[in-house]
C-alpha cells in the first residue's frame, strides 16, 4: 500500500507492526522513496518488565541500516550495544527508532521538508510504545523533540518529564564514533544512558 500523506494515516494505525508496513510504502518524500533500498521503521521488544520501557531515538538509517532494514547496525550499533551493556541493558529491550524511517542520499543531513513529512510516524510510534523513558540522540532527534535551535550542549543533563516519559538529550553514537574513544561524546553518551538508567528505576 503506498502512502503519501502519513498525517492522515499514522493517527489511527492500532500497532506498531501495522504501522512497520505502512512505513514500507511511505512515499511522502519522492528523492528518499526512490533511492532507499528498505525503509528502517525501528523496533518495539515484546512488552514486558523491563522490555520497551526505553527509547531511543536517532537521526536516520545510514547505508548499513538501509541495506538491513533495522536501526542502528554496524559501528554506531555495535558501540550502542556495549555502552547499554556497560549500564546493565540488553539492547534487545530496548525500542529504538528514528526521526526519518529512510536513508537521506549520500548520509546527508534530513532536510526540513522530510522530517515534518515524517514526524506523524514518529508520534505515533511513541503513543504505541508507551515508554517511561526517551533518549533522543544527535541534533537532528533533539530539534525533533525540542524545537527548532535547541543544542545538546546546553540540554544535556537535563530530565524533561513529557507525555508521561521522561525525555533526555544526548549525542548520537557516530559522532561518538567520530571523536574517538576518549572524546566528550562517548562519555556524555555513556553517562546520559546511566542516567536513563536510573530514571527507569526511579520510575519502578
Amino acid at each position: 500500500m503506498s502512502v503519501d500523506s502519513p498525517a492522515l494515516v499514522a493517527p489511527s494505525v492500532p500497532s506498531w507492526g501495522e504501522l512497520a508496513a505502512l512505513v514500507s510504502g511511505c512515499v511522502a518524500c519522492e528523492e528518499l522513496a526512490a533511492t532507499r533500498t528498505h525503509t528502517v521503521p525501528g523496533v518495539l521488544p515484546p512488552r514486558g518488565r523491563t522490555a520497551g520501557r526505553l527509547m531511543l531515538v536517532g537521526e536516520a538509517p545510514g547505508q548499513q541500516e538501509d541495506e538491513s532494514g533495522l536501526p542502528f547496525v554496524g559501528r554506531s550499533g555495535a558501540l550502542l550495544d556495549g555502552l547499554l551493556a556497560e549500564v546493565g541493558v540488553d539492547r534487545a529491550d530496548v525500542a529504538v527508532a528514528n526521526v526519518l524511517k529512510c536513508r537521506p542520499s549520500g548520509n546527508r543531513p534530513p532536510r526540513r521538508t522530510e522530517i515534518v513529512a515524517c514526524r506523524p510516524w514518529l508520534e505515533r510510534q511513541l503513543q504505541l510504545a508507551a515508554p517511561d523513558v526517551v533518549v533522543a540522540m544527535g541534533s537532528t532527534a533533539v530539534t525533533w523533540f525540542f524545537g527548532p535551535g535547541a543544542r545538546i550542549g546546553v540540554l544535556r543533563g537535563e530530565v524533561v518529564e513529557r507525555d508521561g516519559y521522561s525525555l533526555l538529550a544526548t549525542f548520537h553514537p557516530s559522532a561518538a564514533l567520530r571523536f574517538g574513544p576518549r572524546g566528550k561524546p562517548i562519555a556524555a553518551l555513556r553517562e546520559d544512558l546511566a542516567t536513563a538508567v536510573s530514571l527507569l528505576g526511579a520510575r519502578s
